[in-house]
C-alpha cells in the first residue's frame, strides 16, 4: 500500500484509525475500497450490537440511530467512491479526435 492509498483510507476512516490494521487489511483483501467498506461495517455492526435508544427518567436520554443512519450513508458513498487504486482510475486511454480543416476565406478590399 503506497502512502496515496492510505492518506486516501485516512481521510474516509478518520486519523485515528490503525495503520497497521489498514495494511492487513489491504494486503488480505487486494483493494482500498474492500478494506473501507470492512472497517466502516464493522463499526456498523458494533452499534447495532449495542442499544440504539437509552432513556433513563429525568436523567439522560441517549439515541445512536443517527449514527447508523451516517455510517450506511458513508458505506454506500464509499461503495460509489474511486480509490486511488481501483483498476478503472488507471484507464487514461487518450481519445483521438479528427476535425476537417477547411481553408480560411480572405476577402479583399
Amino acid at each position: 500500500m503506497d502512502p496515496a492509498v492510505l492518506a486516501w483510507l485516512l481521510a474516509q476512516l478518520g486519523t485515528s484509525t490503525n495503520p497497521a490494521d489498514l495494511q492487513t487489511r489491504y494486503d488480505r483483501l487486494g483493494s482500498a475500497k474492500a478494506g473501507a467498506v470492512e472497517v466502516l461495517g464493522e463499526r456498523r455492526a458494533k452499534l447495532l450490537a449495542e442499544r440504539l435508544h437509552l432513556v433513563v427518567n429525568g436523567v439522560v436520554a441517549l439515541d445512536q440511530s443517527n449514527n447508523l443512519t451516517g455510517l450506511e450513508r458513508q458505506i454506500a458513498a464509499l461503495q460509489m467512491a474511486t480509490a486511488p487504486d481501483d483498476q478503472s482510475a488507471d484507464d487514461t486511454t487518450p481519445e483521438l479526435v479528427v476535425a476537417p480543416l477547411r481553408p480560411a476565406h480572405r476577402w479583399l478590399r
